[in-house]
């Protein structure tokens, strides 16, 4: 039986990197948080997933009862798996276990991002995190959306993707016999635990060996090599000026030349302090000068708030500055 005087709700944000999980009242007061490993099934097996749901659930649950939340939202990279029949009766059985009485709605990591950074129902969302993704919205609802395709087959511009290029850059000079700028010495210092070497192959076997022993993902945690030499390196700063370039093509192709709706920026390479958030800005403000340019930093509380619009819609413009604050460009 419930103990809250009013009813609370409930948001997880699910991403390759990590899941997290946040309870808010109708207040706006986070409640309870829980952070946990990723989640995204396109990324990660299953039961480690799930596993990571439940974490992140049970932790943010700790200082609330259960009965007491009865709106939920998912936002999750992969959402379309979350509702497959088999792995939505999973996720229904780890829901049950954590006490959870409400249902849940699942909906794309890109929608909970957009929300937490503006509470306007049109816009453009630009993220770049592990992944990378481009979208318009149409009443808080994906319209129109470039990317987003994994790994494999796409996160242009994504922390996945600068990492890749920075190995692709460092073995090309290697293959030259060359001995690569800072950015490739980063490198081959993270991945083959050499601080001096010489040019050869059996290094460059060793970067590779090393790459495919890891999940692919993992790439993504080279990103900051190359930000960290951004202006230091040549090849660093050509691989940021195609990322940007990536993402504002991307943003071309779902918003109109003159659009004045607000502009989302989301993934931990955008809502930084970092060279690509720069380039990125700038393009953005130059080509759309009248867009209020947002930061969504909670996608999780972002979740939470399309839950608690569900108990009261009138009170959700309220809720959305109480949680985030009033949107300024940056």
């Amino acid at each position: 039986m419930g103990t809250s005087e009013a009813p609370l709700a409930i948001g997880l944000d699910i991403g390759g990197t990590s899941t997290r999980a946040v309870v808010i009242d109708g207040a706006g007061c986070r409640l309870g948080t829980g952070r946990s490993e990723g989640a995204n099934v396109t990324s990660h097996a299953l039961s480690k997933a799930l596993d990571a749901v439940s974490a992140a659930l049970d932790a943010a649950l700790e200082t609330v009862d259960p009965a007491d939340v009865r709106a939920a939202v998912i936002a999750s990279a992969g959402d379309n798996h979350f509702v497959q029949p088999e792995i939505a009766s999973m996720l229904a059985a780890r829901w049950e276990a954590a006490g959870l009485t409400c249902g849940y709605r699942v909906v794309a990591d890109a929608v909970g991002a957009f929300v937490a950074g503006t509470p306007e129902p049109d816009g453009t969302l630009v993220l770049s995190g592990t992944g990378a993704i481009t979208a318009r919205f149409a009443d808080r609802s994906p319209a129109q959306i470039v990317d987003g395709h994994g790994w494999l087959l796409g996160d242009l511009g994504s922390g996945f993707w600068i990492g890749r290029e920075a190995v692709r850059v460092t073995l090309a000079s290697l293959d030259l016999g060359a001995v690569p700028g800072p950015l490739g010495q980063a490198v081959v210092q993270t991945l083959a635990g050499l601080a001096e070497f010489t040019p050869s192959r059996a290094v460059a076997n060793d970067i590779v060996l090393a790459v495919h022993a890891r999940p692919p993902v993992a790439l993504s945690a080279l990103a900051p090599l190359v930000t960290a030499n951004a202006g230091i390196d040549p090849a660093a700063d050509r691989i940021l000026a195609d990322a940007a370039d990536h993402l504002l093509a991307a943003v071309g192709v779902v918003r109109a030349a003159g659009e004045a709706t607000p502009i989302v920026l989301a993934g931990s390479l955008l809502t930084g302090d970092t060279p690509l958030a720069a380039l990125v800005r700038d393009g953005l403000s130059e080509r759309w000068p009248d867009a209020v340019i947002g930061v969504a930093l909670d996608g999780a509380a972002g979740a939470a708030w399309l839950a608690a619009r569900s108990l009261d819609p009138d009170g959700a413009a309220r809720l959305h500055e109480a949680l985030f604050g009033a949107p300024t460009t940056p």
